[in-house]
């Protein structure tokens, strides 16, 4: 049977350019995307009438609410922490990751599916099932904890433009119904954002 609405569970990747997915859905609590606006204004002119002006889509934002043990993620495809997306990882315990001037260039993906055979979300969502994914390829600009309710929580904030310098599309929303399939997105590169 057919879901009715997605809800409770979701899966997120999230990818460096040029390396693999690591799986952040066992985490993250809440998942916000704030989609950039594609705006207009209104130029009145002397007849009364008004000339449309086109306002360039602006920054899609991705905001992850978690709960990661330690500061980073230092080996395999299961993310332990977020303060290495803002800065250089470390992939030697004890991890110690220092602020520096690094700008990596990420990917998050995430999916909603009722493919029970899917296991992240950047796989493929099979023939048989629903799926609704959503990437933005970007760059992460906060990571933040927090203590105040008593338990430790970090909010993240991921920041992708619209377009790369080229004018290919860093955002991409895609979906499946039951008659077809929803490909697994393809490696994540300098050239290509895989979708």
């Amino acid at each position: 049977m057919d879901p009715e609405s997605w809800s409770e569970k979701a899966k997120v990747s999230i990818c460096v350019e040029g390396a693999t997915d690591v799986q952040f859905e066992s985490l993250t609590e809440t998942i916000d995307i704030d989609l950039g606006d594609k705006d207009i204004e209104a130029i009145a002119n002397v007849k009364g009438g008004r000339i449309i002006k086109f306002i360039p889509q602006e920054m899609t934002t991705i905001t992850l609410e978690a709960y990661p043990l330690e500061a980073g993620t230092d080996t395999g495809s299961i993310g332990k922490g977020f303060f290495d997306l803002l800065n250089t990882q470390d992939t030697t315990q004890p991890l110690s990751i220092s602020v520096d001037h690094a700008r990596n260039r990420y990917r998050v993906a995430i999916l909603w599916t009722n493919d029970t055979t899917n296991t992240a979300a950047h796989l493929a969502v099979t023939g048989g099932s629903l799926g609704l994914r959503v990437v933005a390829c970007g760059f992460f600009t906060s990571a933040k904890p927090s203590f105040t309710d008593g338990v430790l929580k970090w909010t993240v904030q991921m920041k992708a433009p619209p377009f790369k310098k080229d004018g290919t599309a860093n955002v991409n929303i895609g979906s499946c119904n039951t008659a077809t399939a929803l490909a697994a997105l393809s490696a994540f590169t300098t050239t290509e954002n895989g979708f």
